[in-house]
């Protein structure tokens, strides 16, 4: 719905945009513009009183109080908004000229580490099992988009919460470091395998102002049950992406809006394995960095 801008200083914001000075950069100029002019037009939109306006002060300061170097309570509050997997599309859409296309990417989140280990093929990332911890074999391969020949050697990396919902430096009285964390190196045949747990849902945390915008917005805290997993070889595009069971109760209204049907996947009774009682196949495709996007030609 249209505002009347008319009752308002029709001068204000191009004031304080050409308040920005001359050794600003070009690239944070045009952000930071169109940043204020955004957030003035909203404000004009709802006619924003004091009090709301000073609430959304209180709220980003209880933001970075409650934030530490275990949690981003920032990076939450982008997530719930659905900002960071639209920034994700933007920063990843491409437009081959083929029919096929890569595997999805889908949002960080915050909980990657780049300590992980390497690990050998076929070992496991579980260091302490839960009791209710379903162990799966995932396997899979990595292969090029176009050629669709096998990528040998390339990473593999992979982190997950346990059973309880929480990852590894959350939770230092179940888990030791780098559990449920591993880089795996493809074979010479692109192929990868490992052991890891069947994924579950949990609950974004509830005390804090992530959780009040839920509350405000009548939404749940749950995210679908999902693993992590970046993709990378010197000579493609790397994938940083999430798959979820397809069984998965919170698939259509996942909290951080990071589902995609591609990242469905179903894990499979194993059986015959001594180690693992699913199974779940995952194959990768990755673009080679020096493919241009079909816009490039027109």
């Amino acid at each position: 719905m249209a505002f009347n801008s008319s009752k308002f200083d029709p001068n204000f914001t191009d004031n304080v945009i050409n308040a920005i000075g001359p050794k600003t950069s070009d690239r944070a100029k045009f952000v930071l513009s169109s940043l204020i002019r955004h957030v003035h037009d909203f404000a004009r939109e709802v006619e924003l009183t004091t009090d709301e306006w000073m609430a959304g002060v209180l709220f980003m300061n209880a933001v970075g109080q409650i934030s530490d170097s275990k949690r981003n309570e920032g990076q939450r509050i982008s997530d719930v908004l659905g900002l960071e997997s639209l920034v994700d599309e933007i920063a990843h859409k491409i437009a081959l000229e083929t029919d096929d296309i890569p595997t999805s990417s889908s949002i960080l989140g915050p909980f990657w580490s780049p300590n992980a280990p390497f690990r050998n093929n076929g070992e496991s990332i579980i260091h302490e099992l839960p009791k209710d911890g379903r162990v799966t074999l995932m396997h899979g391969t990595v292969n090029d988009l176009i050629t669709k020949k096998p990528i040998g050697n390339a990473v593999f990396d992979i982190w997950q919460a346990s059973s309880n919902g929480k990852y590894d430096f959350q939770d230092p009285e179940n888990q030791s470091d780098n559990n449920l964390r591993g880089k795996f190196r493809t074979d010479e045949n692109g192929r990868y395998h490992f052991y890891c747990l069947h994924p579950t849902a949990y609950s974004l945390p509830t005390d804090g102002p992530a959780f009040k915008l839920l509350n405000l917005l009548d939404r749940h805290p749950m995210r679908p049950a999902h693993i992590h997993l970046m993709v990378s070889h010197d000579s493609y595009k790397p994938v940083t992406t999430q798959i979820f069971p397809k069984d998965d109760p919170y698939l259509e209204t996942d909290t951080v809006f990071a589902v995609k049907d591609d990242l469905v996947v179903d894990f499979k009774p194993l059986q015959g394995d001594p180690k693992a009682s699913l199974e779940l196949e995952y194959n990768v495709k990755l673009a080679p960095r020096d493919i241009a996007p079909a816009s490039a030609h027109l």
